[in-house]
Formats: structure tokens, C-alpha cells, sequence
């Protein structure tokens, strides 16, 4: 989930990047702030849909075991720290991680991508930040899997095998597809694409 990049507030002297970006997110509470490719981006509050297709992806992830504890869990809008610049930092809105993700918090409460299995954004006003943007930054941070479910186009991008400037692997499922995440993530997870699309549907 994204939205436009802001102007930083004003400020009476010079501030780092990241503590503009915490500046602003104490005076938006609710809202999540990022900084990608070196530009602050502030993304207002999520619906009702686009929870409800979170929940419908987290709970098959929880099925194959993959939220035990023991091994890895499921987290929402954990921050992930970012190699693009030297206060980049992403919060997914869905992450699946390894269990020992407390010995790798780096800054901000941000942890090092290298315990990311998965990271899943449901796309929303600003589209674009998720199917570009993003793409670059978690490819650049190698993290093995990032799956989008794109509910301005009604589908749903599967990416893998991070390089550089993106992903090599790119699968696009439409409603009526069965989605099959890789099996890197630890488990066998197969998912209905319409119903991860309709359950993000927002009404007209």
C-alpha cells in the first residue's frame, strides 16, 4: 500500500531524512511513513478491503505452519531497512520473516532484509510506488519473494529471484488462477486468486 511523496514540513535547521520522516509520522498518527529510493512517501490510514484481503492472505500462510514462531512468523507493517541509500527503510504491509528477526533490528525499528522471506503489498492510490518503486528496493535487497496484489488491475504479481534493478522472475495471475508461492518461503502455499482480489475489492 503507497501513496504520493510530501513535501518535508518546515523545519528552523537542517534535519537527516529520517528525522523528517518520524517527524511526520508523529504529527499523521495512523499513518505509514517510508522512505524509498531517497524520497519520503506518506500513506494514509488502509480500508476495510484492503485488510480483508491481508487477512485473507495471512491466514493460508498460517496454515502451512509458517506463523509457528519456531521457524519464521507473520508480521504487519514491520519495517524493513534498505541498502538503496542510507536512511531508506520500507514497512510492507505483509512480511513473512525468519523466527530470529529480533537479533537483526538495524535502526528506526527497522531489520535487516536478510530475514525477509516474503514481503506482500496490497496496492492503493498510489499504484505506481508498488509495481515500481518497491520492486527496485526489495530486489536491491535481495529479498526472495515479493508479491503484489494489484487491485487497480485485478491481479496479482508473484516476483522471485532478486537482481539487479528487479526481479528476474515475474508471474501474473489473474482471477480464476491458482497462485503457488515458491517454495523458499518454507511450506507449500497455494492461494485462489479471485478470492484474494475480491476480497480487496472496494466498492464502486
Amino acid at each position: 500500500m503507497s501513496a504520493a511523496p510530501v513535501e518535508p514540513p518546515h523545519q528552523d535547521g537542517p534535519l537527516t531524512q529520517l528525522a523528517v520522516a518520524n517527524r511526520l509520522m508523529e504529527q499523521n498518527p495512523g499513518h505509514r511513513v517510508e522512505i524509498i529510493g531517497g524520497v519520503i512517501v506518506v500513506t494514509p490510514p488502509p480500508n476495510v478491503p484492503h485488510e480483508r484481503a491481508l487477512k485473507k492472505i495471512a491466514a493460508p500462510l498460517a496454515a502451512a505452519g509458517l506463523d509457528d514462531g519456531e521457524e519464521s512468523e507473520v508480521f504487519q507493517g514491520i519495517g524493513v531497512w534498505l541498502p538503496d541509500g542510507p536512511e531508506d527503510y520500507a514497512i510492507p504491509d505483509l512480511c513473512l520473516v525468519d523466527a530470529d528477526i529480533d537479533d537483526h533490528k538495524v535502526a528506526n525499528n527497522c531489520y535487516d532484509p536478510v530475514v525477509f522471506r516474503l514481503v506482500l503489498e496490497v496496492t492503493s492510490s498510489n499504484y505506481n510506488n508498488d509495481l515500481k518503486a518497491k520492486v527496485v528496493a526489495y530486489a536491491d535487497a535481495r529479498i526472495p519473494v515479493y508479491v503484489i496484489i494489484d487491485r487497480r488491475h485485478n491481479r496479482i504479481h508473484v516476483l522471485t529471484d532478486p537482481g539487479e534493478n528487479g526481479y528476474d522472475s515475474h508471474r501474473i495471475h489473474a482471477p480464476g488462477e491458482q497462485v503457488t508461492l515458491p517454495a523458499s518461503i518454507g511450506a507449500e502455499v497455494k492461494l485462489d486468486a479471485e478470492a484474494l482480489l475480491k476480497a480487496g475489492r472496494e466498492e464502486a
